[in-house]
């Protein structure tokens, strides 16, 4: 029988699973909604009914015994309290739940390094010590309680741990976290994404027809199992996400923190993954035009050709990155009369971002863009994804894959190897 593996991605509103052989082709896959197993997404109990059910569709169309090692990758950010035995304390806190105690917010401020992604009303540590103050014993991460269900360890990794406050660069929690009031104890023991953490247990074997052997391997967050499924791979290979906002990775052989600039960067598979998300995309498009709209323009718009316009789209005053101005406003004048040029404007004006966003990894440090892959819903449209081709000038490739779930399947085929 050949090795197989699987991925496991839980979000926020569903979870996904993936099955792959050791070639990388997809043998299996399944998912299932949040909505069809509770009303409330913050419940671990709900997650775990979500992430099973999507296991248990995904292993009825190969022969779980087959399956080598398996590994889960979560939304960033999010938080759970559990006791020594991994059982959840209370509901999560989600990754966009944000912090509006200013004494834990200050708290963070006064030990922190400056600009660190611990920082800010969204850090994931501030959920920890709200967690702490009530009484809390430990904190896990999503993806890390996910995976405990089928190993019985509760162990995070590096790229989940960031925004936490771990340390990625030393390999370890910072001191200056017990400064805040959160002791190691209260903090989850943390390993390099695609670590083999151990077999999974025999409750868990039996549950799910798998073999005891199957080893269970340390994941990682969404946003980075779903670079790792492009097949973006190289220095200099870049990922753009077009979604509501405009999400830019860029592999590179060393680490680019620069908070001045909203970017970070995470460890993954002996190299950093640096980037930023930018408020523009496809939020920005869809403050002027519907859906149906933006189909029936582009078809209109010649994307070899420029339309003299200098645009910076945004939906609102604000941006994070490439450059970091909450008050940054809109730059959308002159609006030409015909909708087809004004659309075509806005394309090539979130194409300058995007290009922007790039140069700027690349003045810090980080390889020059070799290559781009796409992936979002905005990757969809070939008018757009021609404008950004002629504004980065690098060759697009097609992605491997776009789901987060067969990023995780990856790293748990690199872990079992």
């Amino acid at each position: 029988m050949s090795d197989l593996f699987l991925g496991l991605d839980i979000g926020t509103s569903g979870a996904r699973a993936i099955v792959i052989d050791a070639d990388g082709a997809t043998r299996s896959e399944a998912k299932s909604a949040m909505s069809d197993h509770g009303a409330n997404h913050r419940s671990p109990e709900v997650w775990w009914a979500t992430a099973r059910s999507a296991v248990e569709e995904a292993l009825a169309d190969i022969e779980p015994r087959c399956i080598r090692a398996l590994s889960v990758d979560g939304t960033s950010g999010t938080v759970l309290p559990v006791d020594g035995q991994g059982r959840p304390r209370a509901d999560g806190v989600m990754y966009n739940d944000t912090c509006t105690d200013r004494s834990i917010l200050d708290r963070i401020a006064s030990a922190a390094p400056p600009g660190g992604p611990a920082l800010g009303a969204s850090s994931a540590l501030a959920r920890v010590m709200r967690f702490v103050q009530q009484g809390e014993t430990q904190c896990v991460h999503q993806a890390d309680w996910i995976a405990g269900q089928f190993s019985g360890r509760w162990i995070s990794d590096a790229n989940n741990a960031l925004k936490t406050g771990y340390d990625v660069e030393a390999g370890c929690w910072p001191d200056w976290i017990e400064a805040v009031g959160v002791s190691l104890a209260h903090l989850p023991e943390v390993v390099k994404p695609g670590t083999p953490i151990g077999p999974i247990t025999k409750a868990a074997a039996a549950d799910f027809g798998l073999s005891p052997d199957t080893l269970v391997v340390a994941g990682t967050t969404d946003g980075c199992a779903s670079f790792l499924a492009t097949g973006a791979d190289r220095p200099g290979d870049g990922v753009t996400a077009l979604g509501t906002t405009m999400i830019i990775k860029l592999l590179s052989d060393k680490p680019i923190m620069a908070p001045e600039y909203g970017i970070y960067s995470h460890r993954i598979l002996g190299a950093w993954l640096a980037g930023g998300a930018s408020n523009s995309g496809g939020a920005a498009l869809l403050a002027h035009f519907d859906a149906s709209a933006l189909e029936t323009l582009s078809e209109q718009i010649d994307p070899e050709t420029d339309t003299g316009l200098d645009y910076y789209p945004l939906p609102r005053a604000g941006e994070r990155f490439p450059i970091n101005d909450p008050d940054l406003p809109p730059r959308l004048t002159p609006r030409p009369k015909d909708d087809a040029r004004f659309l075509h404007g806005l394309l090539d004006g979130v194409a300058g971002v995007e290009a922007l966003a790039y140069r700027r990894l690349r003045e810090l440090g980080a390889p020059a863009l070799a290559s781009v892959r796409s992936v979002g819903g905005g990757a969809k449209n070939a008018v757009w994804t021609r404008i950004r081709a002629r504004r980065l000038g690098v060759p697009t490739r097609d992605a491997v894959n776009t789901e987060a779930a067969y990023g995780a399947a990856l790293l748990a085929r690199r872990g079992a190897q």
